[in-house]
């Protein structure tokens, strides 16, 4: 019995050893989260989730097309809902920061912040909605091509083997 409460003490012990390095990871400090923060901002991150929230505003405010009279209340309830999503913003921002907190040190979140705010790194978060724009354009092309590609050297290949594929 006394062996068996020492192997759970002992097992204990060792889970909580091995589990500090993970809470300690879970719980990163203020200025950790504060330059995680900073990187999921400076990086423009925040900015695709102004992209997401927009088109529900621009959705809901379309309505005032079909319904002319109840653009005025609208408006209101529009600019009423624009600080609360704001805050829904701020929850993804900070989801961001807690994810970049817990896989990157405070020194490599400082590099990076240093780098978001350098010249070249603002000139970075600028073209880079326009970049991945033509990326996915290009991406769409090049999957196309590539999947024909794919199909006609195999069936050259399996034809070259003695089988024909369709």
């Amino acid at each position: 019995m006394i062996r068996n409460a020492s192997r759970l003490a002992a097992t204990s012990v060792a889970l909580f050893m091995l589990a500090s390095p993970v809470f300690a990871q879970a719980q990163p400090s203020a200025s950790h989260m504060a330059l995680a923060r900073d990187v999921a901002i400076s990086s423009g991150m925040a900015r695709s989730f102004d992209a997401m929230v927009e088109p529900f505003l621009d959705q809901l405010q379309q309505m005032n097309v079909t319904r002319p009279e109840i653009k005025q209340d609208l408006d209101q309830v529009v600019a009423q809902l624009r600080p609360e999503l704001d805050k829904e913003k701020q929850k993804m921002v900070d989801n961001a920061a807690r994810a970049f907190a817990s896989r990157m040190t405070e020194a490599e979140l400082k590099t990076i912040s240093d780098f978001y705010k350098s010249p070249a790194g603002r000139k970075y978060v600028e073209t880079q909605p326009g970049i991945l724009d033509e990326v996915v354009r290009d991406l769409a092309t090049w999957t196309q091509q590539t999947a024909q590609f794919v199909m006609t050297r195999a069936r050259d290949e399996m034809s070259k083997r003695g089988h024909q594929l369709q």
